[in-house]
């Protein structure tokens, strides 16, 4: 995904049940990827995202979470962390290959295929207008607020 490209008319399994990601337009949306529910990482990540969702809605911004942990998982996530967001269960990896964030990651001297943090900021019109690879987590969350309020 490059600046300027529209968002991917996919049909996702998320927390909320089945949607077409064409259903956010008219509002700003971020799109996060995580490698795994409930790791401390993504969890940090997760609760971030969470404690700034009413900032993000007062921008008119919804926001989405993506890994290939199953609705269960992502369940049980939610409910552990008290997480707000909607999560979108990849596990087929369909939103994952349309953004390219599978990449070849050294997890104690194995190379594994797995996502790469990343975070795309959409605006109203579903046009791709900011991406963060590679992301830290302190701080990120924030970062892509003060990104959506100035859309």
């Amino acid at each position: 995904m490059n600046i300027g490209e529209a968002l991917p008319d996919l049909r996702v399994q998320t927390t909320l049940g089945e949607i077409s990601l064409s259903e956010y337009r008219g509002h700003a949306l971020v799109v996060y990827f995580y490698p795994k529910d409930d790791t401390p990482g993504c969890t940090v990540e997760g609760i971030d995202f969470t404690q700034l969702h009413g900032e993000f809605l007062a921008a008119g911004c919804q926001v989405i979470g993506v890994s290939r942990d199953s609705l269960s998982s992502h369940a049980r996530f939610v409910a552990k962390h008290h997480l707000s967001l909607t999560l979108v269960a990849d596990v087929e990896e369909a939103l994952c290959q349309a953004f390219a964030v599978i990449k070849a990651k050294n997890m104690y001297g194995k190379m594994v295929q797995g996502i790469e943090r990343s975070t795309f900021l959409f605006d109203a019109k579903g046009m791709l207008q900011k991406v963060w690879r590679g992301v830290k987590v302190p701080g990120h969350a924030h970062e892509v607020l003060r990104a959506a309020q100035a859309l």
